[in-house]
């Protein structure tokens, strides 16, 4: 499985945030220290915020912090939301016609079994579990 770029950044916004709690961050400075688009980031700020679990801030001198602590942040959470319901595979779509082998098919079966697997693995870890390391992360960052 491949992590839509949409979730990818989404971990980073979050990752970023956790550093440092004390001050509020702006989309183009997480932006310049990934090497990422301001717009991309816009978007999944967006979403962030509407999921409550990044507080905006507006006006001058505002910016953007977690809204609720790393260690209540479940990664399965987070994926799944960024990831969305779409099937991972056409078989469990709902169409009856969408594959032909869908009836004798093990396939799906096999994948459904496999991404509960990867939910189930993240769903163990927490934001905190990323930034454990913080003074590392902060040196990649500014490096960046």
């Amino acid at each position: 499985m491949r992590l839509t770029a949409f979730s990818d950044y989404t971990l980073r916004v979050l990752m970023y945030l956790a550093l440092d709690r004390t001050r509020l961050a702006t989309i183009p400075e997480i932006a310049a220290a990934y090497g990422i688009s301001e717009n991309h980031l816009m978007k999944v700020v967006h979403q962030l915020a509407r999921r409550g679990l990044v507080e905006s801030v507006r006006g001058n001198g505002g910016g953007i912090r977690l809204a609720r602590a790393p260690e209540t942040i479940r990664l399965g959470d987070v994926v799944r939301t960024s990831e969305g319901e779409a099937p991972i595979v056409e078989c469990l779509s709902g169409d009856a016609h969408g594959c032909r082998i869908a009836s004798p098919c093990r396939l799906k079966g096999i994948l459904v079994d496999a991404f509960a697997a990867l939910y189930e693995s993240l769903d163990q870890h927490t934001l905190a579990d990323l930034v454990a390391r913080p003074a590392a992360l902060k040196r990649a960052l500014v490096r960046a």
